[in-house]
């Protein structure tokens, strides 16, 4: 069994429940909260991006 990438699966956890936090600003048309979720998400992404560039 290989070893859990405890990093990656933080920005994993990050970019879901951004997603899901997503969904709650559009049901409370919250233009903040979708705001905060997309840029959560946005950061997730970047960050597993130049962590992969820089393990490989």
């Amino acid at each position: 069994m290989n070893q859990i990438k405890w990093l990656y699966f933080l920005l994993a956890v990050i970019a879901a429940l951004s997603i899901a936090s997503f969904g709650i600003a559009v049901a409370e048309r919250s233009i903040l909260i979708a705001i905060g979720c997309f840029l959560g998400l946005a950061g997730s992404f970047t960050a597993a991006k130049v962590l992969r560039s820089k393990l490989h």
